[in-house]
């Protein structure tokens, strides 16, 4: 007796997808970039990260970097480093990693890969939940920051799938998004007009993303949020591969595309909140790391992206704290005014050398 043929898991049909495209066609190296991203990005977080320890006031060399961090170094120098420039450099090392991660699973939840947090309201909502409370003048503990943050992330995006009609469709997700972060944008401004001068520098820098002044206690913060995060990731991740097909083939695949999508920005406001709660939206992380995940490796699907996407969303906001911290000493910048300066420009170049590739791809296998 012949056995009755098993139903196609997710991975399976996603395989089957991408064989049916490339069909016919001889199959074609691996691109040199897979090769070059492990190396590329740990040179340049190394390097990154040495400029982020020693640079500054004072001037530490690197060779007693591992006497001020293990061997209790008391010096003036010592306490600069161990209390001040590691854990800001590990908070950037971990908002960059959840910001990446939190854009790639946007961008491809949404099938867009202009869908970032900046322009889905959830980032504006983070923002009005911890600004609020200063121009109101509430007094509340450090620990309830995260919590507000998570509320006003968890607003503006249910806004927005709300108004989109449950996510009905992602254009209509990601349009609708764009709206709901402007009226963020404009009750945040709202606030600024009624906030005193100390209250409106304090947020004004809060704002555009800040790493300054941040100590153990931040870091410290991140660490619940990301044992939460952690798994929602994993297992996001697959659903997200199937989600690259369509609503119509998803929902074929027994993924009910409407909840998923909705999970999806559930993760995401997970990892976003608690980031925004400390150092501010740091903008366009969540934009330029999936566009440099895919550039090294545009063959591979949101599985293998994601932890190179949280690579690259690392490297972007420790590389942007460094001149946010020097260019201008002894006044610091915000690390969010570097990462949208350079970080919008270089993912559009990077979505432009992306579909120059993929049609010249095309046009080869014709």
């Amino acid at each position: 007796m012949r056995t009755p043929p098993s139903a196609p898991t997710p991975a399976d049909a996603t395989a089957l997808h991408a064989e049916g495209r490339t069909a016919g066609a001889a199959p074609s190296p691996p691109p040199r970039g897979r090769a070059w991203q492990p190396l590329l990005v740990i040179l340049t977080l190394t390097t990154a990260s040495l400029c982020a320890l020693c640079l500054g006031t004072p001037y530490v060399p690197p060779h007693r970097l591992v006497g001020a961090m293990f061997e209790g170094d008391t010096t003036f120098a010592g306490i600069v480093v161990t209390e001040l420039r590691v854990p800001r450099l590990v908070l950037a090392l971990v908002a960059g990693a959840c910001l990446g991660a939190a854009g790639l699973v946007l961008q491809e939840a949404l099938r867009n890969p202009l869908a970032v947090p900046e322009m889905l309201g959830v980032s504006s909502g983070a923002a009005l939940g911890v600004a609020a409370p200063l121009v109101l003048a509430l007094s509340l503990p450090a620990v309830v920051q995260p919590l507000l943050a998570l509320g006003g992330a968890a607003l503006g995006g249910g806004l927005t799938l709300l108004a989109a009609g449950l996510g009905r469709g992602p254009s209509a997700v990601l349009l609708t998004g764009a709206a709901v972060a402007a009226a963020l944008q404009a009750a945040l401004l709202v606030l600024m007009v009624m906030a005193d001068q100390l209250d409106l520098q304090l947020i004004y820098r809060y704002l555009l993303g800040s790493l300054s002044a941040r100590t153990w206690d931040d870091v410290a913060g991140l660490w619940p949020w990301l044992l939460v995060a952690a798994p929602a990731l994993v297992l996001c991740a697959p659903v997200l591969s199937v989600m690259r097909l369509g609503d119509e083939d998803a929902e074929a695949l027994g993924v009910r595309a409407q909840r998923a999508r909705l999970a999806a920005l559930a993760v995401a406001v997970v990892l976003i909140a608690p980031v925004t709660a400390v150092c501010g939206p740091v903008a366009w992380v969540g934009f330029l790391a999936p566009h440099l995940a895919r550039r090294f490796a545009p063959t591979w699907g949101a599985v293998r992206w994601l932890p190179w996407s949280a690579a690259w969303g690392a490297v972007v906001v420790t590389v942007a704290d460094v001149p946010a911290r020097l260019a201008l000493a002894p006044v610091e910048t915000p690390a969010g005014a570097w990462t949208a300066l350079l970080g919008v420009p270089a993912g559009v170049a990077l979505m432009r050398s992306g579909r120059r590739g993929r049609t010249a791809g095309t046009e080869d296998a014709r």
